[in-house]
Order: C-alpha cells, then structure tokens, then sequence
C-alpha cells in the first residue's frame, strides 16, 4: 500500500456547541432526558436558548471533536462537514484549521445557519443535548471527497450522519470508496438512541467489514440487542474488527477478533463535563492505532485524554496535550 498523507479524514455534523451549567429541575421542566440527545428545529432551540444562563460557545460534532485532538497532538487530518456562511461557520473553520486539520467545507447555500447543539450539564457532569443541524443537514455525496479519503489510513464517521438521508447516502457512498483505496474505515455509534434508529442498517456496516468500531457501553449493549456488556463484547468478537467499548469510570475494552484488552480509567483532575470525553478517547485510540501502538497503550492514551476534557467545559482541549503522548507510550 502506498504511503498515506493523512492518518484520520472524518466526516461529521459540524456543529456548534453551546455550553451551559443547569440543575436537573431545567431538564425536567422542558422536557429533556438526562444524558440523552434530541434532534429538533431551530425554533424550538433557540426557544431553549432564551431560557438557558449564560454559558460558552465552543466548536464541537463528535468526528469534529476527534479529528481536531488529533491534528492537536500532531496527525494529520481532514475533515468534511457543512457550515453556513455565518458567523458560528467561520469560528468553526478557523477552529478546525488552527488545529492543523484540512477542513473540506462548501458553505451551505440560502438562509440556513451553522448547526449548534445546547449542552447542559448538571451538577453530576453528565450532558444533555438539543441539537438543531441547521446547514450540517445538507451534507451529501457531493462533499464527499474521493481523493481526501483514498489519501487517508483511517476513515472515521459517526452514527448521526445517519439521521439526514442525504448524509446517510453520502456515508454508503464513502464507505465503499475507502475500501476500494484501501482506507480502513471506522465508525462511532454516536448515541443509543441513534443506534436504535438505525440498528439493522449499522449491523450492516459491521458485516460489510467495517474495520474499527467506537462505542460506549449503552450502545454497544444497544447495537448486540443484550443487556449485558461483556455479551456486548462476545457479540463483537468477529474477524477482521476492532471494537473499542468505554465504560466511563470502569475503563475500556478492546475487542480484536477473539482477543480481548482491558484498559484503566484514568480519574480526572476535577469531574466538570463528560461532553466528548468518548470523542476524546477516540482520538488517542487511533492515534494508536496509526502509530503501530499496542492496543493497551493506544487505550490508555485515549483514557488520558478522556480525563483532560471531563475537567473543563467543553470537549476539545483547552491545554497543549502533546505531553500526554509520552506519559501514555
């Protein structure tokens, strides 16, 4: 195989996040399920806006969010997802580039405005979402760029994608694309909700020989139709698979064929937001995985970096975290 410009090309919802800190009593009042995600209108969301306290707008989308860790611990990446021609757009453009990653973006035409998703979290430091897609919803086959992802050791993209039917047919057109150029391709499950969505057509993807597969236990648990984790695990045992499974404090669990890697949690320096601690992990996962890590460290790498974004508000790191590759290797 020749060599490769990129180790991850993702594409994802470009999505903004808007961060704030709320009491369980908010959620319960306009009808939000904790730790859950909700996709709607941009009626409804900036309704919710209004009523949320003052908070932080940051760029986020879960391949968004791994992407720019990687490019912020020196790989190489790309990204293709959509943004309208507002403001929010050319933050998150310039975001992604001061991350060193090549961000493939037409803006959205008309009067579409970039995706954003309300993040509240309560006292406990999980996160409830509301998330309007905005221009993210016009992602398509036309994004997808052939060259970028021939050009890429691992293609990554995430569950959400396939909520919109032109994203979803834009992912069964990229997935074939970079077996045909000999890109491993990689998916995160996103939400268990989403997977209930989309259960038959994700367990396709496994058995079309999707090479790396990132979930969380509820979704893993979702994906197998088990309500036992280590079920989740047997059922993930397959050729050709690599199937990493978080557990919050618990760890992780690298699943690679009939072999299986448990990896230690790593206790953060203060519990502020769970928001992209998986995205977080993701990354130093394949970062691993491109480097010629064993499993365990490329684990423990992305539980480091897991620790680094559930102390701040926010997924995407608010430090240099370079140094996290040392302590991890």
């Amino acid at each position: 195989m020749a060599d490769k410009n990129y180790k991850v090309v993702g594409i994802g919802n470009a999505v903004v996040d808007v961060l704030v800190n709320v009491e369980d009593s908010f959620l319960e009042k306009h009808g939000l399920t904790k730790g859950g995600m909700q996709l709607g209108d941009e009626e409804t969301a900036e309704r919710l806006y209004q009523a949320m306290p003052s908070g932080i707008e940051c760029s986020g989308g879960s391949v968004g969010n791994t992407v720019a860790a990687l490019g912020a611990l020196g790989a190489k990446t790309g990204y293709i997802g959509k943004v309208a021609d507002d403001e929010l757009g050319l933050v998150y453009a310039h975001d992604m580039k001061a991350n060193g990653v090549t961000f493939q973006a037409d803006r959205a035409d008309g009067q579409m405005t970039t995706a954003r998703s309300l993040v509240a979290v309560t006292p406990d430091a999980q996160r409830t979402m509301y998330t309007s897609l905005g221009a993210a919803i016009t992602l398509s086959k036309d994004d997808v760029d052939n060259d970028l992802i021939a050009d890429a050791e691992v293609l990554l993209l995430e569950g959400y994608l396939f909520d919109s039917p032109q994203a979803n047919e834009a992912c069964h057109l990229a997935l074939p694309a970079a077996r045909k150029h000999a890109t491993k391709t990689a998916l995160s499950l996103s939400d268990a909700g989403c997977v209930e969505r989309h259960l038959e057509e994700f367990r396709k993807v496994l058995d079309d020989g999707l090479d790396i597969l990132l979930a969380n236990e509820e979704e893993a648990k979702t994906l197998a139709g088990t309500g036992d984790v280590w079920s989740a695990v047997e059922w993930l045992k397959r050729d050709g698979l690599i199937a990493v499974v978080t557990r919050s404090e618990n760890g992780s669990i690298v699943v690679d064929g009939g072999q299986t890697t448990e990896v230690a949690a790593v206790k953060p320096a203060q519990l502020e937001d769970t928001t992209g601690a998986g995205d977080m992990y993701a990354a130093g996962f394949l970062y691993g995985v491109t480097h010629g890590w064993s499993h365990a460290d490329s684990g423990a790498l992305g539980a480091r970096l897991a620790a680094e974004a559930i102390a701040h508000l926010g997924a995407r790191p608010r430090k240099d975290i370079k140094p996290l590759l040392q302590k991890a290797a």
